[in-house]
């Protein structure tokens, strides 16, 4: 045998974005990709900014001597300051370079920080929905999930959490502006739940980490001003990178960035640079460092993404779709006007309109969509979606 069968089981469960991905491309071959509206995955084809276009073009005429070698494993010292001058900016707290280490992505964040603080057994808290891979990236480190679903409102639901905290918890991921739901979570329930955390690790004799996944950070809408965790929580830890930000996904370029008054600190830090260089990604890529040191103030079209969103939202509602607005990222999480969401997802297939069931995401009953798509792509997908809510006499 020469898959082990761990893998084997995870390749065929496999997640519903691929098997969306998978079926998607079937229909395109069939129908053409013009006549496929794809909603199923969040690749952004939105193109870098032109301040990025401007960086690399610098750099490949101007070329830094021994700018592709090794580096320390944490970072060029350049790039980590120039982050943590940023953060402080935003959170008011006094970052430097030695509260951040730099990583593949933010996938590579997240999995550097699980492996450096779980023991075998230890638990971590995932509030569904959910990205579809955390559950796989604490089983990596030999860790188990815990999952507790949030409000009606996708916000975090205290009560709940404390219902599932004991004296193997050792972390829960945040995930705001959270995909598939685009909400933002609100500094009146960051802070109560940080304040619930302490009061449990009392209580416990534990310590507890707030782990923050943010890329889609600066992707927020209507003014509202994003509530960081790093102010609320001192064992709290952001992992993020520039993959929606910068529209670089594939470029793999990100960090984590911990409390300054963290007491176990400096540890935290070497035990994340021990683990970048033994999960085997030795160190974040060095041309995408030179890059975005000089673009942490910078973005793509958020008025754009507000555009979409906006359409997408009057042309749902209008149908008679119950769905959330989303306050960031770009998703949309309506929910299935069946109790399947499945035969909802098979039924917009129907129409050449691709998404996702919300079971993929920890959640049944609901599916995702992505608007980071043309909107010929988007338009398209509505004609889609008004039939299905004729069939399910939801026009209102």
């Amino acid at each position: 045998m020469s898959v082990a069968d761990k893998i084997k089981t995870g390749i065929s469960e496999g997640s519903w974005i691929r098997k969306m991905f998978e079926e998607g491309n079937t229909l395109k071959q069939k129908y053409g990709a013009a006549n496929v509206f794809d909603l199923s995955l969040g690749n952004p084809i939105v193109e870098p900014p032109a301040e990025f276009q401007q960086e690399l073009k610098r750099l490949a005429e101007n070329p830094i001597p021994g700018m592709h070698r090794y580096m320390e494993n944490a970072g060029y010292a350049e790039t980590r300051t120039a982050v943590a001058e940023h953060m402080a900016v935003e959170t008011g707290l006094k970052l430097t370079a030695g509260d951040i280490v730099m990583t593949s992505g933010a996938a590579g964040a997240l999995n550097v920080v699980l492996k450096t603080i779980l023991n075998p057994g230890d638990e971590v808290i995932v509030l569904s929905p959910f990205f579809v891979e955390y559950l796989n990236y604490i089983d990596n480190h030999g860790g188990v999930g815990k999952i507790v679903a949030t409000g009606l409102d996708f916000m975090p639901d205290i009560n709940r959490i404390e219902a599932v905290v004991t004296k193997k918890t050792r972390a829960i991921i945040l995930n705001s502006p959270n995909n598939p739901t685009g909400v933002v979570y609100n500094k009146e329930v960051l802070k109560k739940l940080g304040e619930s955390i302490r009061k449990k690790e009392s209580h416990l004799g534990t310590e507890i980490y707030i782990i923050s996944d943010e890329p889609y950070r600066k992707i927020i809408y209507d003014g509202l001003v994003y509530p960081h965790i790093l102010p609320i929580h001192p064992r709290s830890i952001v992992v993020t990178s520039h993959s929606k930000d910068l529209a670089l996904p594939g470029e793999r370029i990100g960090y984590i960035a911990v409390n300054p008054g963290c007491n176990d600190k400096e540890e935290l830090i070497s035990g994340f640079i021990y683990s970048n260089r033994v999960l085997g990604f030795v160190n974040a890529p060095a041309l995408m460092q030179q890059i975005v040191r000089r673009l942490q103030s910078v973005t793509v079209s958020i008025s754009d993404y507000q555009r979409k969103r906006d359409y997408i939202y009057q042309h749902l509602t209008s149908m008679g779709y119950m769905v959330n607005k989303p306050q960031g990222a770009f998703y949309f999480f309506p929910k299935s006007p069946v109790e399947d969401e499945i035969e909802f997802v098979r039924e917009l297939q129907q129409y050449k309109v691709l998404t996702v069931p919300g079971r993929g995401f920890g959640m049944s009953g609901y599916i995702r969509l992505t608007y980071c798509v043309d909107d010929h792509t988007i338009e398209g997908a509505m004609e889609g979606f008004h039939k299905a809510a004729k069939k399910y006499k939801l026009s209102k």
